[in-house]
């Protein structure tokens, strides 16, 4: 089996949970990760000033996996403030993707509104679903999306869920049931996945 290469892709104002969620997951299933930027090695603060976190490398779209967080911020116009300069500087980078892409919260809504995932299936957080609809993204009020190689997850809780998800597509069940053992979590919601 080859080895899995994952990138969670961070942006000024991003989530750290949305972040680090499925970054510990990916790696104590023994996935290959690193920090990225589409700027490429640099220290990028969160949202509301709640840490900064060093990207060690520039965003590949050839790598296997590719996840990208939310924003955090307190009003809706940030949030929207921030995905969109994030769309700005990372859409492009992913038009010729080969990667697998998840997000978590937000992350979904970056993609939309790079025009990446139009006439997609995803889902985000209970609040933009509305917004994502609104984008030609078919929305779905569930825990995981998985549209191929477009894996989408809700809320800021749900980047270990989507962790362990991506863990057992594309690792292998056992993996999956050996960190969720070690982390002492039980994955929980709905998994919407396309015909």
């Amino acid at each position: 089996m080859n080895e899995v290469k994952a990138q969670v892709v961070l942006f000024d104002g991003f989530d750290p949970l949305d972040a680090i969620g499925p970054y510990e997951t990916l790696m104590a299933g023994g996935v290959q990760v690193e920090l990225a930027s589409a700027e490429g090695p640099r220290g990028v603060p969160a949202g509301l000033d709640l840490m900064t976190l060093q990207a060690t490398a520039r965003l590949d779209p050839g790598t296997d996996l590719v996840v990208l967080p939310g924003a955090a911020a307190l009003q809706e116009e940030e949030i929207f403030a921030i995905l969109g300069k994030a769309a700005g500087s990372i859409g492009p980078a992913l038009k010729d993707r080969t990667a697998i892409l998840g997000t978590v919260c937000g992350g979904s809504l970056l993609l939309a509104m790079a025009g990446l995932i139009e006439g997609r299936n995803a889902t985000t957080n209970h609040l933009g679903l509305h917004a994502l609809s609104s984008m030609g993204v078919n929305a779905h009020r569930v825990r995981i999306v998985d549209d191929g190689d477009l894996v989408t997850a809700a809320g800021v809780s749900s980047g270990v869920d989507l962790g362990l998800y991506l863990l057992e597509r594309e690792v292998g069940v056992q993996q999956a049931l050996d960190v969720e053992e070690v982390f002492a979590h039980e994955r929980r919601g709905t998994v919407w996945r396309a015909a």
